[in-house]
């Protein structure tokens, strides 16, 4: 038994690493302590609490353990065991799910019991467990309450899949404001069935809210009619999500802002929207998004020039048609749009390079971050003005981020697309180890390095519900956990009104130059407030300062004039082109959508068709990469193994 134990630097040059419980600096170094609280599992083993185990875990609460010494490794076997896999593969729904961090041996040498230490769990910064659902569902308001079991619906398909969905019924589905999150999995239950999802929203029915009692009862009603699936009452609990939500009045403002950094000679960055785009822009506040190029100044800067010129294009012309729509626009069908405005933009780069003989390493690219506040209009009763619906989109490609901030908390909101993420989903190795790996924080892809049939863009649907501040950045900024360490020290001031978006952006990139300085950083903050009163922007130049010209001499005229087009000119038709062969597809499936009325749609897209008529023109696919030459692990598949080790950005 101990009182409280000394906590270790996780400074591995630290010259005096052991400090007091409660520091939250070093005395030594001034690094900052890590308090890293893990959930145990360990059935039928009793500890003490107080107890400090292999000098290393001091054991705060029941199967509440903190690690005392961040810096080391913990224990892990070399070859996982089977038991562990769910953790695993459910990697990409961290957001709710915890990960395993290691394991500790309890008891005799000879015959130890194996303890699972869980990271990622809803505990907060004491150690405290975040409540239960049921605990707080009686007091909730309707929209979290309906945004709660959104959330259980989206999970049962993955956790299914892994064959513990029952875990959604028990006492480990806790929340974490609007946030459902599970403490651990239930690794014992596989036939878990519908009736059971049932049984859990008939039992949370009677305290729901009395204005959304009667639609959820019969939402759950239908359950037991539809056989195996969920999908036929999502219209039904969206449209109830979407007109409880409407009835906040939804305020917002918007900043960004890119910089070269004090080592980098080029800006590969490239981010929407920044101070000059405030003004007179259709597409503000609405759409936010970071492009940080890959292939050097002569290819990432175009490129993630390139992808953002593009999709603004794209992007407007879906909020032109959203806002004629009479009925609601389901998810499924937002995400499907967006995930083909994407490979549009990723064939437009991907041709780009064919025609300039771009091959393996040096095929130039961008990751991509974007955020799109979708404004479908609800009518919530026959009182009520329509309002906004507080759909948000976030769609990631690579390894630029969004976080979300409150008061309080940081939620990352995006999975990188690297080799050590890809590594734990395939179940090859837990994330701190693939890590290690020299090419664990190396992209497996980005916009225009391969053909757009094997781009899978990650595009997931949040609900806007309390105020708080979504956060995008470029790797210049979230490396070395910059954001996570740093984020109390602007989020409450932004908040409170002490300091202005401005001012908040222009921090995080002065912080980004001084503690990493590697790198290009760019940075956009969205300030969303559920309040009527309408937020002012502030400091908006009467003029916009000249686009910075750029001289590419291989760079087709055709994406020059994408590039440096006036943006007022989005919405402008042109001649149609005729015939692109590459590009034709995707386009088809953009418009193969029931809602969408297939000329408006065409107008929008003709400046993007004219681009790829035009570079079609001169393709050439012989020289895009001979037969002995090994292919960029881009080039492949995502889930396959890399021939040769992947490109970092920026690299």
């Amino acid at each position: 038994m101990t009182s409280t134990p000394l906590i270790y630097c996780p400074n591995i040059n630290c010259p005096n690493p052991s400090n007091s419980w409660g520091n939250q600096e070093c005395e030594a170094c001034q690094t900052k302590l890590i308090y890293r609280y893990l959930w145990a599992v360990a059935p039928e083993v009793e500890i003490s609490v107080g107890e400090l185990l292999s000098d290393r875990y001091y054991v705060v609460a029941p199967q509440v353990w903190l690690d005392t010494k961040p810096g080391d490794l913990p224990f892990i076997y070399e070859e996982l065991p089977d038991y562990i896999m769910p953790y695993l593969h459910l990697y990409p729904q961290r957001l709710h799910t915890p990960e395993v961090y290691g394991f500790y041996q309890h008891g005799e040498e000879t015959y130890p019991r194996d303890i699972l230490l869980l990271d990622n769990v809803p505990l907060d910064s004491e150690g405290k467990l975040f409540p239960a659902l049921v605990e707080a569902w009686p007091t909730a308001t309707p929209v979290r309450q309906v945004y709660w079991l959104w959330q259980m619906m989206q999970l049962w398909k993955p956790l299914s899949e892994q064959g513990v969905a029952s875990s959604l019924f028990t006492n480990n589905l806790r929340v974490e404001g609007w946030r459902l999150r599970l403490l651990e999995l239930d690794l014992q239950t596989h036939n878990t069935k519908l009736r059971d999802f049932k049984i859990f929203w008939s039992n949370l029915i009677p305290t729901a809210h009395p204005q959304i009692q009667e639609p959820l009862t019969e939402i759950c009603q239908m359950i037991s009619d539809i056989g195996e699936s969920l999908e036929a009452i999502a219209p039904k609990l969206n449209q109830l999500l979407l007109e409880q939500a409407a009835e906040l009045p939804l305020s917002f403002q918007i900043m960004g802002a890119t910089d070269t950094g004090p080592v980098r000679l080029h800006n590969e960055d490239c981010c929407y929207p920044t101070e000059q785009d405030l003004a007179n822009n259709q597409l503000v506040p609405h759409l936010a998004m970071i492009c940080d190029g890959v292939g050097g100044h002569d290819g990432g800067e175009v490129a993630s020039q390139l992808a953002v010129q593009s999709i603004k294009r794209l992007v407007q012309n879906l909020l032109t048609e959203v806002e004629q729509q009479q009925e609601l626009t389901s998810p499924d069908l937002v995400t499907k749009q967006l995930e083909e405005i994407i490979r549009v933009v990723n064939n437009m780069i991907a041709t780009e390079n064919d025609e300039q003989g771009r091959e393996s390493r040096q095929r130039m690219g961008t990751t991509l971050v974007m955020a799109l506040q979708l404004p479908q209009q609800v009518k919530p009763s026959s009182e009520l003005n329509p309002n906004n619906a507080h759909e948000l989109y976030i769609a990631n490609v690579g390894d630029s981020r969004a976080y979300w901030l409150s008061r309080n908390g940081c939620q990352l909101l995006t999975v990188d697309d690297n080799v050590a993420s890809r590594e734990v989903r395939l179940g090859h190795s837990l994330y701190w180890q693939a890590l290690q790996r020299r090419d664990g924080g190396a992209l497996i892809q980005a916009l225009g390095t391969r053909d757009g049939e094997f781009i899978r863009p990650t595009i997931q649907r949040f609900l806007i519900e309390e105020e708080g501040l979504l956060l995008l950045c470029s790797d210049g900024l979230s490396d070395n956990d910059w954001v996570e360490n740093s984020w109390v020290e602007y989020t409450p001031k932004v908040l409170r009104g002490e300091i202005s978006l401005k001012q908040a952006v222009e921090s995080l990139i002065n912080l980004a130059n001084e503690k990493n300085g590697h790198d290009n950083t760019s940075v956009v903050l969205v300030h969303y407030r559920l309040s009527p009163e309408q937020l002012i922007l502030s400091n908006i130049p009467t003029a916009s300062p000249p686009v910075r010209e750029v001289f590419i001499p291989e760079l087709s005229e055709a994406s020059k004039e994408l590039l440096y087009s006036n943006d007022e000119e989005v919405s402008e038709p042109q001649p149609q082109p005729k015939g692109n062969p590459e590009l034709e597809p995707q386009l088809e499936q953009l418009q193969d959508f029931s809602w969408l009325k297939p000329w408006m749609f065409m107008v929008g897209l003709l400046s993007i068709l004219l681009v790829g008529a035009i570079i079609a023109v001169w393709r050439n696919w012989e020289n895009f990469q001979s037969p002995g030459d090994s292919p960029a692990p881009w080039q492949s598949p995502m889930i396959p193994e890399p021939s040769e080790p992947p490109v970092s950005p920026n690299s």
